[in-house]
């Protein structure tokens, strides 16, 4: 059978056809969605999108998520027929495709660069992990928040660096998910003119049509925010689909929602059902779609002649031509803005400017000491001045969390100042952690703030942080039953184990205010991992290091603060407030002869990275009597204290009332916890 003559279809039928042939390979996958919006989405790329194949991590390159992420082959297949190139994690271009075609015939295989949803770091051209739905828009918010900060700091005297658009591809799932809608409401507050969104309505879902639980008007919602909206009523249409995205270019006052209505397995058997959402067509399913686009319905993964060429006379020029001008300009404004110029490639390579960390303060004993959240907030301050790039905000408790930059110059990011570092996120944690993430991928350092016992409600972006390997900077207050009065329903519990049980991510509960000075040296280093802050509302006595150990140990995850004076009996395990804690039950020990050593243990994952041999120093094998000591659950201390050991920590929820009655209550005192320490010992001894 003749193959159509019309280049553009023949383009979007490789398209289809490529996406087809994996999924059915794979035996796995979803092939409906990419065949229905796969004409929008070519025309996108092929003659809107300022993306340039040969070098995919060019800075002001526009940026394109697939926030439906279980249609995946779309991406791989344009990958491939554009032919992006392989970056390496050095940030080199390696001269070989970021997606071979082997790569779509492994398609959800062990190592092929065409894996179940688009990731981050592992395949060049994916911009941010996605598949978690809404969540793909809702870091393409953060995104086009860092266009907007990078064009308000960086362009200068008629130089534009940055003015880069972001486009996010949505489906029904994403629509229905609140992340969506937090991040779509602060979108449009923000005026995010750079941002379009592509909604693919196709009226399916797993379950079936969408007419079960989803009948709103999603255009009528979004320009209720304040979103520019416009339709395409067919998919198929290339000429509605190209006014569309020139009605995105020429909205200069508000974010642009293009409402897609497409056939969700178009041309296919199963066309409009929810069998063609989530299961390949099976070969005669196949045969059949391809008859349909007049292909040959025994070939497989066909590139027809002149589609490569086609995208390369397209995007691959288009691409080539907006980076070469970019780099011109760039040199030019090197020789105008050398500081500048130095600050943007340092960003781009996550590197740090000299002497970053001078202004680092060094805090004094003091048995009185400082609330953690507090001495935070004045180490932030300290280093923000030293990085011009490092910005954030709060889940609407900046005054709580004490994360407000508050030198000359912070400023707040708002529609009048986009060069404020200051963000008001509003009360929206999952977004908040979401915008983090698309402001770390735009090679920005955040942060954000909250409440530990609402890191439950942004869970799922932070996970995504570490998934991706980006240096966003996680950081909650109000950290333990110290809250007080406010009662359980504030009093994180679970949290702490929650967080350390994803993998690659760093919690820290610093004990005073140089653990947290400390903290703040290390994680602003981080290249490829997110970092948790826990902190405390309530002050915690500055340890007097002229007599214990440098805080600076902390790189270590845990270290022995203070040794027992003579034989060491039993060993004191603390994170944060309660290593104050083991420290008064020290003493109550020692004043009746037991010699007790108490580490300070900020830092579970880094701890267990050294070597054996200086783990056992700090917990020595020989001393059976542990005591770990932890206002929070206490899943997960046990491999640290062993069978000899005992864990002082939460087995229920918490209680509202004052902090000292709670600590009686739940047995945070020194005299408890040297009852506990005394009964290891004599169990240790076989008494």
């Amino acid at each position: 059978m003749a193959l159509t003559t019309d280049l553009d279809t023949r383009c979007i039928d490789t398209i289809r056809t490529l996406c087809i042939d994996a999924i059915e390979a794979a035996r796995s996958g979803h092939p409906g969605t990419p065949i229905g919006i796969a004409p929008v989405t070519y025309l996108l790329w092929q003659r809107f999108l300022r993306f340039d194949p040969a070098d995919p991590i060019w800075p002001n390159r526009d940026r394109y998520v697939l926030s439906s992420g279980h249609a995946s082959a779309l991406l791989w297949s344009l990958l491939h027929l554009t032919r992006v190139q392989a970056v390496d994690p050095d940030y080199e271009i390696l001269g070989t495709p970021a997606v071979s075609i082997d790569d779509l015939r492994n398609f959800r295989q062990l190592d092929s660069k065409a894996p179940g949803h688009p990731e981050y770091r592992w395949t060049s051209g994916v911009e941010t992990t996605t598949g978690p739905l809404g969540t793909g828009v809702a870091t393409s918010v953060g995104m086009a928040v860092a266009g907007q900060w990078l064009s308000a700091r960086y362009n200068r005297g008629g130089h534009t660096l940055f003015d880069f658009d972001v486009y996010a591809q949505a489906g029904d799932g994403c629509m229905m998910e609140g992340i969506a809608s937090e991040a779509a409401s602060f979108a449009a507050h923000q005026r995010l003119s750079n941002l379009c969104w592509i909604y693919d309505s196709n009226r399916v879902t797993i379950e079936g049509h969408t007419d079960i639980t989803f009948t709103e008007d999603v255009a009528a919602r979004f320009t209720a925010y304040g979103w520019n909206v416009t339709t395409i009523s067919d998919a198929n249409d290339l000429v509605q689909a190209e006014q569309a995205f020139h009605d995105f270019e020429s909205e200069h006052e508000r974010p642009t929602l293009i409402v897609v209505h497409s056939h969700i397995g178009y041309g296919t058997e199963v066309e409009d059902t929810p069998k063609a959402h989530g299961e390949p067509l099976g070969p005669e399913g196949v045969k059949a779609a391809k008859r349909f686009y007049g292909w040959p319905e025994d070939a497989e993964f066909l590139v027809p002649d002149g589609v490569y060429e086609h995208f390369t006379e397209g995007i691959g020029t288009r691409g080539r031509e907006a980076r070469e001008s970019w780099e011109a300009t760039f040199e030019e404004y090197r020789a105008a803005h050398s500081d500048l110029a130095d600050e943007i490639e340092r960003m781009q390579r996550r590197e740090l400017p000299d002497g970053w960390d001078a202004d680092i303060p060094v805090f004094p004993a003091d048995e009185k000491g400082i609330a953690s959240r507090d001495s935070s907030g004045q180490v932030l301050n300290a280093v923000a001045r030293n990085v011009p790039w490092l910005l954030g905000g709060a889940a609407d408790l900046a005054p709580s969390t004490k994360t407000r930059l508050t030198f000359d110059g912070a400023g707040d990011f708002e529609t009048g100042d986009r060069s404020g570092r200051n963000f008001h996120f509003g009360v929206r944690e999952h977004a908040s952690a979401a915008i983090a993430n698309g402001l770390a991928v735009s090679k920005l350092r955040p942060f954000w703030s909250g409440f530990l016992i609402f890191s439950d409600f942004a869970r799922g972006a932070i996970r995504l942080s570490a998934l991706m390997e980006i240096p966003v900077i996680h950081i909650f207050t109000h950290d333990s039953i110290g809250v007080g009065e406010d009662g359980p329903t504030h009093q994180p519990v679970e949290q702490l184990v929650s967080l350390r049980a994803i993998p690659g991510l760093l919690v820290f509960r610093p004990a005073d205010a140089n653990e947290v000075a400390e903290t703040w040296r290390y994680v602003a280093q981080l290249k490829r991992e997110p970092a948790v802050l826990v902190l405390s509302r309530q002050a915690l006595p500055t340890v007097d290091r002229s007599t214990m150990a440098p805080a600076s140990e902390i790189s270590k995850g845990a270290y022995v603060l203070v040794d027992a004076e003579g034989e060491l009996d039993v060993v004191l395990i603390a994170t944060g407030s309660e290593v104050a804690l083991a420290l008064s039950a020290r003493d109550e020990l020692a004043a009746t002869g037991v010699g007790a050593r108490v580490v300070s243990m900020p830092c579970s994952e880094l701890f267990d990275r050294q070597p054996y041999s200086y783990r056992d120093e700090v917990l020595p094998p020989s001393v059976k009597a542990r005591v770990a000591i932890e206002q929070a659950s206490t899943l997960g201390w046990h491999r640290y204290v062993g069978d000899g050991g005992a864990i002082v920590g939460m087995h229920t929820f918490g209680a509202s009332a004052p902090l000292k009655m709670l600590v009686e209550k739940f047995g945070f005192t020194p005299d408890a916890v040297a009852e506990v320490a005394r009964e290891r010992i004599a169990a240790a001894r076989g008494d």
